[in-house]
């Protein structure tokens, strides 16, 4: 189902620098040819750059029609009050909501302890048979199912490396017509857990594909990984690690504030916070050639052709990083916003109740963009939301989404 998503409006991205601007040529961020250097002391100065988004066609996908107005900018009221008043949850179908009766410590405390794990992760694709191709020939996922919509005017493939009820999956989409995406600068990749690294890689570039990370040891550790990139641009961080459930291990998004991501996941996801890297010093990459006017987000300082980085990571999850898919966010040093683009959609999790998860993150600040209900013609309850950083998550009910598997 196909839903247009309202165009994006411009923004702007201001850095801090005391020295002469200098606009490389690589990029993730497309800026305008002009930029202003605002003086606001002596010794204080900071590069404007103007951006504007191109039209596009984010177009999301829940199985189903909904209407746009349901999706985007609903102004839900407060289902959950601490003095423990109710307020009821409307719905369609022949399935009645869970009753909102409950404190909001007893919300919180019920998130806790809610069955949660990640089901899949959502995004689109230019040409899905080719990569379709690539990630059952290189990465060794198995196609699991494909479903096409021609009233729609869209397809899905599920792939991954075990049935959905018990692993981590990627949901493709397909929209008929449309072959590129804008993956913008928030996403970050997919991890995947594999034997050997170097072998993958070969594979890879036996293949035609994209290799941007040579294998070897992370900086300032003895994990081998490498960087590899699909056909439309999402990346793939390769991990050496011995045989896993859960191959497909990560997805990283960046966000603007980490403790505030980090307690927001905590509270309304229920994810623990399974680690956190702080990487304060300065790190010096060259950036790399290219010709499509594109300039990376992780930096501070434009300087001498330089980009210096500082950033800080987080995994959170629903249990072991060797044993389950985590949500791995980093945040880069003085960058608050970034571009969602198009492409990546969401992730979406398993619960016991969408009614009470949604009074949850309206509890914990995050924005309710699909009320808790069934979707009409397969009754599967869900609700989606965005978190503060404006990344979206799709809650399923358990038992609907095993009855939909069947």
């Amino acid at each position: 189902m196909p839903i247009i998503l309202p165009l994006a409006s411009s923004s702007s991205l201001t850095v801090p620098t005391n020295s002469k601007p200098f606009l490389p040529q690589n990029s993730f961020f497309k800026f305008s040819s002009v930029f202003i250097i605002n003086n606001t002391s002596n010794n204080d100065k900071s590069i404007s750059y103007s951006y504007n988004p191109s039209r596009r066609l984010a177009l999301f996908q829940l199985g189903t029609a909904i209407p746009q107005s349901q999706l985007f900018d609903a102004k839900a009221s407060r289902f959950l009050r601490a003095d423990g008043s109710t307020t009821e949850a409307s719905t369609s179908g022949n399935m009645a909501p869970t009753s909102t009766t409950v404190t909001e410590q007893n919300a919180l405390e019920w998130v806790k302890n809610d069955k949660r794990k990640m089901l899949h992760v959502v995004y689109r694709v230019g040409d899905l048979d080719k990569t379709i191709k690539f990630y059952t020939e290189c990465l060794g996922m198995k196609l699991l199912r494909k479903r096409d919509l021609p009233e729609e005017r869209y397809t899905n493939a599920f792939l991954g490396y075990g049935p959905e009820d018990s692993h981590f999956v990627v949901e493709l989409t397909y929209n008929y017509g449309i072959d590129k995406y804008d993956i913008g600068t928030g996403f970050g990749h997919f991890g995947i857990a594999v034997e050997d690294v170097a072998k993958t890689v070969d594979l890879v570039k036996a293949k035609g594909g994209k290799v941007t990370r040579e294998p070897g040891p992370v900086k300032g550790g003895k994990t081998i990984i490498a960087f590899i990139e699909d056909s439309d641009g999402y990346k793939f961080e390769l991990l050496e690690r011995g045989p896993t459930p859960e191959p497909l291990c990560q997805v990283m998004l960046r966000v603007g504030d980490l403790d505030r991501s980090i307690n927001f996941y905590k509270k309304a996801f229920g994810m623990e916070l399974l680690r956190k890297r702080d990487n304060p010093e300065n790190k010096m990459l060259s950036m790399l050639d290219s010709s499509d006017g594109l300039v990376s987000p992780m930096f501070l300082i434009l300087k001498f052709g330089f980009v210096f980085l500082q950033y800080t990571i987080a995994m959170m999850g629903y249990g072991p990083e060797d044993k389950n898919a985590v949500l791995e966010l980093t945040y880069n040093y003085g960058v608050t916003d970034y571009d969602k683009g198009n492409g990546y959609a969401q992730i979406a999790i398993g619960t016991d109740d969408v009614y009470k998860t949604a009074e949850a993150i309206k509890l914990c600040g995050g924005k309710i963009t699909r009320e808790p209900g069934p979707l009409p013609g397969i009754n599967t309850k869900i609700t989606a939301c965005l978190d503060p950083d404006g990344w979206k998550s799709v809650f399923v009910d358990n038992i609907d989404f095993l009855k939909e598997l069947e």
